[in-house]
């Protein structure tokens, strides 16, 4: 933003969010009707300076008459929305044109923030509720809606653009992201690399770890792969090839550590705040239960770079004139004061909208007694960061909300859901892969938090019955012994023929729901439920480092000056942490067990995702031949497959510890370079 006029609107709108979200003055609908039009308005002054249209120009005078109109549209649902409700959906003429009006202004300030792949989904989304539906044989047909329906439910309800998604990104999504661009403004992006290089800078692959430690932690607070590839990668990757890693590699690391950023509590980015409301979990539930794996992700990436440092031979060293990790947090430790303010209003019961307002206070009060105080232009600064930076996020959670409506309405989500039952035939492995193929292909043309909204939406619901069934059956079978199974369980599965497994298996989702109520406990329900999400949640940011569409790795190879597909191909095998935890979450208690079974499963699976990154690069201690690699996939097996007894669980990290001593036992490399 350049013009002094649009830069003090984009700071009395942030003012308006931050007022509302602490005082809650206004409902949800008019708040997501103004945070609409404010954002298209923005978005449409942006453009044109952008592109310098001057003021003779046409496209100048459209971007102002869009900006116009869309603050027109958020008026008129404001002002005749109580006027609508009376009228009980008998829509006049001024309802057709400002209904059709939104949803245009949806479609092209999405195409123009996002792309193409937006737009054309939100059209064949309307076309297919409104007629396409009843051309569609099988599970998918729909006998289509009126005209009439289809714009009041995605206008003037809260099921449509200014639903769920939208006030998520009115509330949540707009407080964190201004929260995270006070941090950045305030000095901490330097803090976290320094303390970074600190941290990681004298061991093996040394300025590996520091590009994976640096982006870690400056994700957690950004929460955008792109961005967080962007500000740290300039810094990261010369690094990196500075001290012998090849650029390619380079590249591929900071990509798969800047995606998962968003994995790593406490904010998570903006979808964290998107499965909170759709589970109805906390969001301080959700950050503690996605510790331990995000952990694990990252160490599964500083793995790839330890086991390529081994390759090339690179030898730690540390630098005399390097600083001391006391020295860097002498001169930045205030910067941990807002992250403690933070968890410490979520763990005293707080919304997350005041935790982040407090915290966005306590950055510029944490500045003032450190050496470089925010003065009050770095304040307007960061808060025109924010909206700048929120622009596309907000314009695409909108949007999504029309196909949301859609899916809801029509029931595509449960056609959905038998197609990949149908596939799968009760198999939660191949309903996993049929997931993660969808999420690629969403991926392609959504961002990640867009597709796990329309994947949730979609799948969960599947992915969760099938978590559960095994725990619903042995709490079933459990009660028989007893004899304590209630009534209406027992009617229900006297209902199907066979085996009480059977009668599970074909039972409707739907009473399958009503039984897991009454059997399991609601704890264990709610973690469940949780990893449904988190498998999805995890899913969704491949996009990020998967090609042929992966934009983190598109712009690290923009740093780095590599080719932007292989450097998408190196980031999608060191980001095999995405595909592999997500396991952990279906098949063992990570997310939903006692936390002393959770600790048991993270330190089983840290040496067997060791021995899969050592098979996945061909190279361990030194490289490996064949037998070797069979013996590492027999040791990630046993380390990782939780079912199996404690002792095959030992005899896995034997058999890794013995690779290990064997090849360190081996006449030593020649040193080709140094690694700092």
């Amino acid at each position: 933003m350049k013009s002094p006029v649009l830069k003090w609107a984009a700071f009395f709108f942030a003012l308006f969010h931050i007022y509302c979200n602490v005082f809650a003055s206004i409902s949800e609908l008019w708040l997501s009707a103004i945070h609409f039009g404010g954002f298209c308005a923005i978005c449409a002054f942006i453009q044109n300076e952008t592109h310098e249209y001057a003021k003779t120009s046409v496209h100048y005078w459209v971007n102002v008459a869009l900006a116009v109109i869309a603050i027109a549209t958020a008026t008129y649902l404001i002002v005749f929305e109580n006027a609508l409700y009376a009228r009980e959906t008998e829509y006049i003429l001024s309802d057709y044109v400002f209904s059709i009006i939104a949803i245009g202004l949806a479609i092209e300030f999405t195409r123009r923030t996002t792309g193409w792949f937006m737009p054309i989904l939100i059209v064949v989304s309307l076309s297919y509720i409104l007629f396409l539906g009843r051309y569609i044989a099988g599970v998918f047909a729909f006998p289509g809606l009126s005209l009439e329906t289809v714009l009041y439910r995605s206008f003037f309800t809260s099921e449509g653009m200014f639903g769920l998604t939208a006030n998520i990104s009115a509330s949540f999504v707009f407080m964190f992201i201004i929260f995270g661009s006070f941090l950045l403004r305030s000095g901490a992006g330097d803090f976290i690399v320094r303390l970074a290089q600190c941290l990681a800078g004298r061991l093996t692959g040394g300025a590996g770890l520091v590009a994976v430690v640096g982006c870690g932690l400056m994700g957690s607070v950004s929460g955008s792969a792109v961005a967080n590839t962007v500000s740290t990668g300039v810094i990261t990757i010369p690094m990196m090839q500075r001290s012998g890693f090849q650029p390619q590699f380079s590249a591929g690391v900071v990509a798969a550590a800047s995606t998962g950023g968003a994995l790593m509590p406490p904010v998570m980015g903006a979808g964290a705040f998107v499965l909170a409301s759709y589970t109805q979990i906390s969001y301080l539930t959700i950050i503690a239960a996605s510790t331990l794996p995000a952990i694990l992700y990252f160490l599964t990436v500083s793995y790839f770079v330890r086991i390529e440092a081994k390759r090339l031979g690179l030898t730690p060293t540390a630098a005399k004139d390097s600083e001391k990790v006391s020295a860097v947090l002498k001169e930045g430790w205030h910067f941990i004061i807002p992250m403690a303010v933070l968890i410490g209003f979520l763990i005293a019961g707080r919304t997350p909208t005041t935790a982040a307002a407090f915290a966005i206070i306590s950055v510029i009060a944490a500045s003032w007694i450190s050496s470089n105080p925010m003065k009050p232009v770095d304040i307007f600064d960061a808060v025109i960061d924010g909206v700048r930076t929120m622009v596309s996020t907000a314009l695409l959670l909108v949007a999504v909300g029309i196909i949301i409506n859609v899916v809801t309405t029509t029931g595509v989500g449960n056609a959905f859901s038998l197609m990949i039952v149908e596939w799968a035939q009760g198999s939660l492995l191949i309903t996993l892969v049929l997931v993660a193929l969808a999420s690629l292909v969403l991926g392609m043309g959504l961002p990640v938090t867009a597709s796990y909204i329309v994947l949730a939406t979609l799948s969960a619901p599947l992915i969760f019955d099938l978590i559960s069934q095994s725990a619903l059956l042995t709490s079933i079978q459990a009660a028989i012994e007893t004899g304590t199974l209630p009534q209406n369980v027992s009617a229900a599965l006297g209902l199907f023929e066979g085996s009480t497994a059977q009668a599970l298996q074909e039972m409707p989702l739907a009473m399958k729901q009503l039984i897991r109520q009454e059997m399991l406990d609601p704890a264990l329900r709610t973690g469940m439920l949780l990893s449904a999400h988190l498998v999805i949640f995890w899913l969704s940011q491949d996009s990020n480092v998967t090609p042929p569409v992966c934009l983190a790795s598109f712009a690290a190879a923009g740093i780095a000056g590599t080719h932007p597909m292989r450097t998408g191909l190196t980031s999608w095998k060191v980001a095999k942490g995405l595909y592999l935890v997500p396991l952990l979450f279906a098949y063992s208690p990570l997310i939903f067990g006692t936390w002393p079974e959770r600790i048991e499963v993270f330190i089983w699976s840290c040496m067997g995702l060791y021995a899969m990154a050592g098979l996945l690069q061909w190279h361990l201690e030194r490289r490996i031949n064949p037998l070797i690699a069979g013996l590492l996939l027999l040791s990630a097996a046993l380390l990782m497959w939780t079912p199996f007894p404690i002792y095959l669980h030992l005899l896995g990290g034997a058999i890794l510890a013995g690779i290990v001593y064997y090849q360190h036992q081996l006449p030593p490399k020649p040193q080709t370079a140094t690694s700092g």
